[in-house]
């Protein structure tokens, strides 16, 4: 339910997206080349083989420590136009990449931050709607770290981080994500002990 809602509230940020992607050298040639982030696409064993430190190792471990693949992200069924429909589609397939390079958990702290992110970047009104619901089933701790460090974190990295839809990430998997955190301005997310 909640992927059928993304796409039929998504339309107006959709083409906002895609507009962004083709005024950017990279994101204009991911939507010609429409490369797709699955079990069939990705070549697990040598994303294994870079180096630590590397966007690829990353990625993997990330998708092994969570027990997640790629392919948990449902085809857009509800979007006519073929290149919004891979706007979308894309933006789903790169949520688990932005997690990665975000240095983000999956829990509910490390969730409602990336969809803040998500949602200043993109304005797809599901991601929106997770960015100001998901705060509401935080329980005390949690919401004083989430004031204190997550959404400040959070809004200052949306708001200045380099537009995350034009990464083309099938094409950095060897970078170094510091480096890569660097290029996109994404600031490091420090927590006091």
């Amino acid at each position: 339910m909640v992927a059928v809602l993304g796409e039929t509230t998504g339309n107006i940020a959709a083409r906002q997206i895609r507009e962004k992607m083709l005024q950017d050298s990279e994101g204009s040639l991911i939507l010609r080349e429409k490369p797709r982030i699955n079990s069939d696409t990705l070549d697990y064993q040598f994303l294994e083989s870079l180096p630590n430190g590397t966007l690829g190792h990353a990625y993997i471990s990330f998708l092994k420590d969570n027990n997640v693949t790629p392919d948990t992200r449902r085809p857009v069924h509800y979007v006519d136009d073929p290149e919004l429909a891979y706007v979308i589609q894309r933006y789903r397939e790169v949520h688990d990449l932005n997690h990665t390079l975000l240095e983000m958990p999956t829990n509910m702290l490390g969730e409602v931050a990336v969809k803040w992110i998500e949602a200043m970047q993109t304005g797809l009104p599901m991601c929106v709607a997770g960015a100001l619901l998901g705060p509401v089933r935080f329980r005390k701790k949690q919401r004083e770290k989430y004031l204190k460090y997550y959404l400040p974190w959070s809004v200052n990295c949306g708001s200045h981080a380099k537009f995350l839809m034009n990464v083309y990430f099938e094409k950095r998997w060897q970078q170094s994500i510091r480096d890569l955190r660097y290029e996109l301005n994404i600031p490091d997310f420090l927590v006091e002990s």
